[in-house]
């Protein structure tokens, strides 16, 4: 029983795949699709017109021949009654001798051989002779059945349709044909004649042979036509999707052939013609974008230069603030918390136009992102209390190490982490890091306004702002987000963001543990999970003025630490 239920399992097992694979070339070929449609309807359109040529065929030939049979058994059967009627028998012996050759004689005389039975006629009960009825061939008088007796002895020609049976055990088609004589002395028989219609048998087995010849020819020759219409009509398409293909890949010389002056070779011309179009526009686009790229780079290159100058003059100015009047003292401040930001924007600027140009350069090194998250968070911390946010890291209790470029790293967490603080309203700012064998993961997560999806998908895109009239309280340059996800491509990774209105919003980077590794999941849910991360530590945030060396002694499991004194304390959130 189980030998059994396995073979039906693989059994079925094969005829999925088998299904499947034809699913899959259902699909992705229009060839077949068209030919086995074409196929499938013509198939059905000769059964049902085979189906119909064939039935006409055979009542045909069966009414033809049955219109034969009763005029030659009503003719047969008037020459004997008038033999019986010349007749001058009078005793059995010869009455009975008189039937017999009656049958004998009526069995050659149609166009085909024939049996003939002479039978006593029901409710006859024997005449003064008491002879019984005659046959030529009695194994076959049982074919007359009682129905067709009663039948005819009601009077007139009366026939049914029986099956003869054969030497070789089968059996062939037939006709009786009956109607009452009256036999001298004997009173009333019945006069039945069988025929046999083998031969038109033979005949429409023969037109139904031909005629599924010639279904099957019809079917090989219209599938053939199909193939070879569908060819001339996919192949200039597979054609085109395959140069198409190859534009998409970068190679714009690719042109497909014309040949002819048909609706493929017109479809060929319009489709090179739009290559050649796509292709011009595209070098003018690459051009242009190289000079845009050389445009940027040339400018932050050439600003350089006089904002060291006014930074030199600037930096005079504030450090003499003191002997200012009011007015004077706050616009050097200003001054100088510009020229700060023109800094960042310049080196955000030079560090795009290096991603443009693909001349970026992942300098990586196996590191524990651990130590890389509280770098960043620390750097954070200021500007956090600041803006009254709180910030909570969680990390695991093991060594997350990875092949990094630790200053991108950074440089990615510091992005969200002043992303996360400016937008977090005051609320906790969450940082959890989580890894595989693969892979490994770090969301910063806010409470603060959010964003809706069609806000996170442009979160990236360069100077983007969900409300332009919100001003950068931070004084961000609108390239942080932009090159973090530039910086995380870079490394192979994912930087991915998701937020809800008043949900607030969380942004998960994922990075590959070893170089090469193609990414195929994330050890942490983009969408944010409210439950508590077991087996992990929740590590308090310090301020960049406390010692490192102490940072073990504040970490417990599951426990939130707190300074002894207040004011050198940062509350974990």
């Amino acid at each position: 029983m189980v030998r059994v239920s396995g073979a039906w399992r693989l059994l079925r097992a094969r005829s999925r795949r088998r299904l499947r694979a034809w699913s899959r070339v259902w699909r992705s070929s229009l060839q077949v699709r068209v030919i086995t449609s074409t196929l499938a309807i013509g198939l059905v359109a000769l059964t049902l017109v085979g189906v119909y040529v064939s039935s006409r065929m055979a009542d045909g030939l069966f009414n033809a021949r049955l219109e034969q049979v009763l005029q030659e058994s009503a003719r047969s059967t008037l020459q004997a009654q008038a033999t019986f009627d010349a007749s001058t028998a009078t005793s059995g012996t010869d009455v009975q001798r008189l039937r017999q050759d009656v049958a004998e004689a009526q069995r050659t005389g149609g166009s085909d051989r024939r049996e003939v039975f002479v039978l006593r006629a029901p409710g006859q009960r024997g005449g003064s002779t008491n002879v019984p009825g005659a046959a030529s061939d009695r194994a076959l008088a049982r074919l007359v059945s009682p129905e067709l007796r009663l039948a005819t002895a009601g009077g007139g020609q009366q026939w049914q349709s029986v099956a003869i049976p054969r030497e070789n055990g089968g059996t062939s088609p037939g006709v009786i044909v009956g109607q009452d004589v009256t036999v001298p002395v004997d009173g009333t028989y019945q006069l039945f004649f069988l025929y046999s219609l083998q031969s038109e048998q033979d005949r429409l087995d023969f037109l139904q042979r031909t005629l599924g010849l010639a279904a099957v020819a019809l079917v090989v020759l219209l599938g053939s036509m199909t193939w070879l219409v569908t060819r001339q009509t996919v192949r200039p398409v597979r054609r085109a999707a395959q140069v198409a293909e190859r534009l998409a890949d970068g190679h714009l010389s690719e042109r497909m052939p014309e040949k002819g002056e048909d609706e493929m070779a017109t479809l060929a011309r319009s489709f090179n013609e739009m290559a050649d179009s796509l292709q011009d526009q595209i070098h003018r686009m690459e051009e242009l974008s190289t000079l845009q790229r050389r445009f940027v780079s040339d400018v932050s290159h050439e600003l350089r230069t006089p904002l060291t100058t006014i930074r030199m003059a600037g930096e005079v100015i504030h450090a003499s603030r003191e002997d200012f009047d009011p007015a004077a003292k706050r616009s050097a401040e200003l001054l100088q918390t510009q020229l700060d930001r023109f800094e960042d924007l310049l080196a955000d600027l030079l560090e795009i136009s290096r991603f443009d140009a693909g001349a970026a350069v992942l300098d990586a090194e196996g590191r524990d992102v651990r130590d890389v998250v509280i770098t960043a968070v620390d750097h954070a911390a200021p500007l956090a209390e600041r803006r009254g946010a709180w910030l909570h890291v969680v990390v695991p209790e093991e060594r997350c190490v990875a092949d990094i470029d630790p200053r991108r790293v950074e440089r990615i967490l510091r992005n969200l982490l002043v992303n996360a603080v400016e937008h977090a309203e005051g609320s906790t700012v969450e940082v959890t890091v989580g890894a595989d064998a693969h892979a490994l993961a770090i969301t910063v997560r806010d409470r603060g306004v959010g964003m809706t999806p069609d806000e996170a998908a442009h979160v990236f895109d360069r100077f983007w702002r969900a409300d332009p009239a919100r001003a950068r309280t931070t004084g961000g340059t609108g390239l942080g987000l932009a090159i973090s996800l530039e910086d995380a491509h870079l490394h192979g990774g994912w930087l991915e963001a998701w937020g809800r209105p008043g949900r607030g919003a969380n942004f998960r980077l994922t990075l590959p543990r070893r170089a090469g590794i193609r990414l195929t999941g994330s050890p942490l849910s983009l969408a944010p999970d409210e439950s508590p991360i077991t087996g992990a530590l929740r590590i308090p945030v310090v301020r960049p003025n406390t010692d490192p060396a102490a940072l073990p002694d504040m970490v417990s499991d599951g426990v939130d630490q707190r300074y002894a004194d207040d004011s050198d304390r940062q509350e974990v959130r």
